[in-house]
């Protein structure tokens, strides 16, 4: 049978609810609720996260490595993490009161808000943004390094491993009916924590799978899945963002300050030291760093602003037709009243709504490419390269240019080993791993750009349509080709 199975997490939230709902169980009264003082004077605080979602890595994984909130707070306070996979079982511990802040996925933020918006002691708020892409490329489609499919009509009657309700199934869902297939008759969607669907794929259960950060790249930087579909495709801004129960706030907004404060401290972290975080972050997840440095570096995939956009808001407004056809009992959210940026404005200071109104990546590649000899300042092009044993990574004007970077360092005698090698797609600007890329050659343009890299053979292809000279060329033979230039 098509469709979505086993829709548990959103169930589970409901039940919660529901029960939440009868006299006598209200958050308050909860066992374990989150304002309760921890046997004196001590009060408790706790943070659900996901740590190997490494877009929230600022409101959970490096923000607990770094210790900046329990700085903020002081030994007044105690605060305790609790690490999920996903979005919906912290959202089913807000709705029981058993966890006080928590960040998530746009689709989860909203299943969050139906969750608890009609309970008026379970009610929740979005009160900040970890990071987002405003295309969309933080969620993705991959499926098995040797199949056939090259496109996402060649998933049609396929089985499909997902969360449902997630941010990667959103995606999946906007896509599947972009290509013109029916994401509920079209597919078998199998609902699957990412961990399981991964296993799942290798062993063939599924065909494919479509999840958010940071597993399609994990999967394609171990050589055990490519990529199918870039989300950027969808040209839909995806986010990840911070939601605390609105009646832990009214009762310790100093908590909230000290959090949001904390947050901002990691993210300008992250900004400034972003090898040394991508390390952080890899040591406590026991992801790859250059995996972690492949979303959360320079110019990466997830652009770190804790701050509220107005894109953003209108994102979770489009996307909240496509949950009603996807989330189990989904009716729909006031978004308005679900975001309130008040306590993040008093966090953040008088900058605020100039950091709104930007939307360009804070954490740029700059400087003086090596090979090419020229400034890297262009985010559209400007790629990356780090060898083994460097503590810095080395920029590139061009990802043409980042290849004869590449093959100069093979041919000295006892170069360091290319550790990751990263270039932005040609159409899309999403960042991708170069040898994972799918190049094309054009004689056409200039020689510092004359190889371009596209994240998925669609968008290589749809680049060859619109450029009769320019050809399909293999990573090896870029590398070739664009060293030999380089001496000539």
């Amino acid at each position: 049978m098509k469709g979505s199975k086993e829709m548990r997490p959103l169930r589970a939230a409901a039940l919660a609810a529901l029960m939440l709902a009868v006299p006598g169980c209200s958050v308050a009264g909860a066992a374990g609720d989150g304002s309760e003082d921890l046997g004196g004077d001590r009060i408790r605080l706790v943070v659900g996260y996901q740590s190997k979602t490494i877009n929230t890595v600022t409101a959970g994984t490096l923000l607990r490595s770094l210790g900046y909130l329990e700085k903020r707070l002081g030994d007044r306070y105690a605060v305790e993490w609790q690490d999920h996979d996903t979005g919906a079982p912290i959202t089913a511990k807000m709705v029981a009161g058993k966890i006080d802040i928590g960040s998530m996925g746009d689709y989860p933020l909203l299943i969050n808000a139906s969750r608890t918006q009609g309970i008026e002691t379970a009610r929740t708020e979005l009160v900040s943004i970890t990071g987002y892409n405003l295309r969309g490329a933080l969620n993705m489609v991959v499926v098995p390094k040797d199949s056939g499919a090259k496109t996402l009509t060649d998933l049609k009657g396929a089985r499909i491993s997902a969360s449902v309700g997630s941010a990667g199934h959103g995606t999946l869902v906007q896509a599947l009916e972009k290509a013109g297939i029916d994401p509920a008759a079209g597919v078998e969607t199998v609902n699957q924590q990412p961990p399981v669907g991964a296993s799942a794929l290798e062993s063939g259960g599924v065909q494919a799978y479509a999840q958010f950060v940071a597993w399609p790249g994990l999967l394609v930087f171990q050589d055990k899945a490519r990529l199918l579909y870039d989300g950027a495709a969808l040209n839909v801004p995806t986010f990840h963002g911070v939601v605390l129960r609105q009646v832990y706030a009214k009762e310790h907004p100093e908590v909230v300050d000290a959090f949001l404060k904390a947050q901002i401290d990691a993210t300008r972290y992250l900004h400034e030291h972003p090898l040394q975080a991508a390390e952080n972050v890899a040591k406590a997840t026991g992801l790859p760093s250059e995996v972690v440095y492949l979303y959360n570096g320079p110019g990466g995939v997830s652009t770190f602003d804790v701050t509220l956009k107005p894109q953003l808001r209108a994102a979770h407004e489009h996307d909240v037709p496509y949950l009603k056809r996807i989330g189990d009992g989904f009716s729909g959210v006031d978004v308005g009243a679900f975001v309130n940026d008040v306590y993040l404005r008093k966090a953040y200071g008088p900058g605020y709504d100039s950091a709104v109104a930007s939307t360009a990546n804070p954490a740029r590649i700059s400087g003086v490419d090596p090979v090419c000899s020229v400034p890297v300042n262009d985010p559209a092009t400007a790629s990356e390269l780090w060898l083994s044993g460097e503590s810095a990574t080395r920029p590139a004007a061009t990802p043409t240019c980042l290849l004869r970077q590449i093959a100069k360092a093979g041919k000295a005698g006892s170069a360091p080993a290319v550790r990751a090698a990263y270039v932005p797609d040609a159409a899309t600007g999403t960042r991708w791993f170069a040898d994972r890329s799918v190049w094309v050659k054009d004689p056409t343009v200039a020689r510092n750009s004359r190889f371009l890299p596209f994240t998925t053979q669609d968008g290589a292809e749809a680049y060859l349509d619109a450029h009769p000279r320019a050809e399909a060329v293999s990573y090896a033979d870029a590398l070739k080709t664009a060293g030999a230039e380089d001496d000539s």
